[in-house]
């Protein structure tokens, strides 16, 4: 049986759902599939908009810092990021592809991902008696 998170750290993590979502599909574009979000909208603005739309971005890696996301965890979501900001200046294609990247949404998946992993909670996901040895499970490693 997996063990359940502490009810802060999913309360925490929703919220910075929440705020991913927002940041980048909270409207639907009309007769599309696409959603777009505020980093989005705030990309049309030259220069200034991606500017602002970076602060979301680096508080949710400041969140997934301090929930204890692994170093290679956070500089994926820094690349993912700097990625949104830099292609985000570049007039048009920024655009689209703030629309098509969701950076935040992406570093949310990241940072869930990292800190479910079997490695972060040793023993997670094994049944009752399961050995947590390497040297007693077999496989290769």
């Amino acid at each position: 049986m997996k063990p359940s998170r502490p009810a802060d750290l999913e309360a925490r993590l929703a919220r910075l759902d929440r705020l991913a979502g927002m940041m980048d599909a909270r409207y639907g574009i009309p007769f599309t599939p696409w959603r777009i979000g505020w980093d989005g909208i705030l990309g049309l603005v030259p220069g200034i908009g991606d500017t602002l739309a970076l602060a979301p971005a680096a508080y949710i890696a400041l969140e997934g810092y301090r929930l204890g996301a692994d170093r290679r965890t956070l500089a994926r979501m820094g690349v993912n990021a700097g990625l949104d900001y830099v292609v985000g200046l570049v007039p048009f294609v920024g655009d689209f592809f703030d629309v098509a990247f969701k950076a935040n949404k992406r570093n949310i998946a990241l940072l869930k991902e990292n800190l479910a992993s079997p490695s972060r909670n040793p023993g997670a996901g094994a049944g009752v008696g399961a050995s947590t040895n390497r040297e007693d499970r077999p496989g290769r490693y």
